[in-house]
């Protein structure tokens, strides 16, 4: 079994538990794979709208950096609550109702696996046994600093303003409380 008959076959197996709570999931297809804002992110998955693709079924992309089976079949449930609504509500109110009817909790945007559903999920993960991946490991993004912009400062108020260097040769702003009163007298304009 690769592991696109394995989250099929996982598919099955989640079906009644949406259907006990009178969902019906339409057909999907479900690969492993980078969702479309890139591999590098922080999403888990990702599930198309049956609109998108042009035999009409809903696509769901499960990330390759998952670690084990069980995380693999909490992020499906939450792709599949997508599919159910074909996502046309995002993680808002309808997404909002069937993922907590189907055991979801948490921030939606993040929803995972309540107590009732993981104890069901680690019985899918018994009757489907090892999932057939080799787990990605991804390079760990660094944050670089962004070297700290000139600036002039004025020495009277201690008021600072961001500068490109060519402009620090004007020397340091005008003072704010210098600035009152100079616009009757046009000074400044």
């Amino acid at each position: 079994m690769n592991r696109e008959q394995w989250l099929m076959a996982a598919v099955d197996h989640l079906v009644p538990i949406f259907e006990a709570r009178g969902y019906s999931v339409p057909p999907v297809k479900v690969s492993v794979g980078f969702p479309s804002t890139g591999g590098k992110g922080r999403h888990l998955g990702q599930c198309w709208s049956s609109k998108s693709a042009v035999d009409g079924i809903n696509q769901i992309f499960i990330a390759p950096h998952l670690q084990t089976p069980f995380d693999f079949l909490d992020t499906l449930v939450h792709e599949l609550v997508h599919a159910v609504d074909d996502c046309v509500s995002g993680h808002g109110e309808n997404f909002k109702k069937i993922a907590i009817d189907v055991g979801l909790k948490g921030p939606m945007r993040s929803a995972g696996a309540g107590d009732w559903l993981k104890r069901d999920l680690i019985r899918i993960v018994d009757k489907l046994g090892a999932f057939p991946h080799g787990r990605l490991s991804l390079p760990v993004r660094t944050m670089q600093k962004a070297p700290k912009r000139p600036g002039a400062k004025c020495s009277k108020c201690g008021y600072e303003v961001v500068m490109l260097k060519k402009h620090l040769v004007l020397g340091p702003p005008i003072c704010p409380k210098d600035m009152e009163g100079m616009e009757e007298t046009g000074e400044w304009v």
